[in-house]
């Protein structure tokens, strides 16, 4: 798929991130698209709402695409995600074998896919999927300023 192609499951994320709102979770959405194109796997930030440590949206979207595939596996799908995964969820994209990782806004504070570390590319891992990065990133940005915004003092 070109890059433009992946607007439409990053709005879906986008929507899976503005829900997480409602819990009081950080907005960051992701989807697993499947070889076809069809969503196989929907997840937001349950940090909060579950008292998760591990609940970030990629957990959630790897996890519910695991379960409807039947297998841990993913080859041949894509993890669409809002913001650049932190270390742990660029280590489940590794370790789920998406082909590739496809995200919004870049996270200089913790992103583990380019920004602070680049865990995904690293040549000692035995799978390094594609990355494709700043789909529609001022929208992914924005949704987090606004929700930091009314979180400080």
């Amino acid at each position: 798929m070109r890059p433009a192609s992946w607007e439409a499951p990053m709005r879906a994320a986008l929507d899976e991130a503005r829900a997480a709102l409602a819990t009081g979770d950080v907005p960051i959405g992701a989807v697993v698209v499947g070889p076809d194109g069809t969503t196989v796997g929907r997840g937001r930030n349950v940090r909060e709402a579950e008292h998760d440590p591990t609940g970030h949206a990629e957990v959630v979207a790897l996890r519910e695409a695991a379960r409807a595939r039947g297998e841990w596996r993913l080859d041949g799908h894509t993890l669409v995600v809002t913001l650049e995964p932190c270390t742990m969820c660029a280590g489940a994209a590794v370790l789920s074998r998406v082909d590739r990782v496809v995200f919004g806004a870049f996270d200089p504070k913790a992103g583990a896919v380019g920004s602070l570390w680049d865990v995904v590319r690293d040549r000692r891992l035995n799978h390094r999927p594609e990355v494709l990065a700043g789909v529609l990133a001022d929208e992914s940005a924005a949704l987090l300023e606004a929700f930091f915004a009314g979180h400080r003092g």
